[in-house]
């Protein structure tokens, strides 16, 4: 069962803040020290609560959001509670990782260069260019014909 919000206070004693952003989606993360292994996402679009293994369920997915903590070597140290919003599940989980990865900055900035080296205080920037009038997409042509 997934623990809710309510069951524990988010406090600037007890939590770190960081957001991160990727594509259309953007994720609030919260690094709570004091429910280490608890790992909850709040999804605006169903308005409910989910343990983060089920919610992303790739593993891939999943690794990639814990990849900060194994680098810096906080695994277990935190919970993570996020809230997400827009994008796809892909595009939410790496909002989350690089939320997390800021939110670990907050709590120790002697971190700051490990996780700059590894990329993941860089902002990936890549957005879905805009369909253009006269083409079937962004760069996609409608087929032509000479004659």
């Amino acid at each position: 069962m997934v623990q809710k919000l309510k069951d524990f206070r988010i406090t600037p004693e007890n939590s770190y803040y960081g957001t991160g952003k990727r594509k259309e989606a953007v994720a609030r993360v919260w690094l709570l020290r004091d429910q280490p292994g608890k790992f909850i996402v709040r999804s605006d679009k169903t308005k409910k609560e989910y343990e983060l293994k089920d919610y992303v369920r790739r593993e891939t997915l999943f690794n990639k959001v814990m990849y900060p903590f194994k680098l810096t070597g906080q695994e277990g140290k935190f919970g993570i509670y996020a809230t997400v919003r827009g994008g796809g599940v892909s595009a939410q989980a790496e909002a989350i990782m690089y939320g997390v990865a800021k939110a670990l900055v907050s709590y120790n900035p002697e971190l700051r260069p490990t996780l700059k080296k590894a990329g993941l205080l860089t902002r990936d920037a890549r957005k879905k260019e805009r369909k253009k009038y006269g083409q079937m997409g962004a760069r996609a042509k409608y087929r032509w014909s000479k004659r």
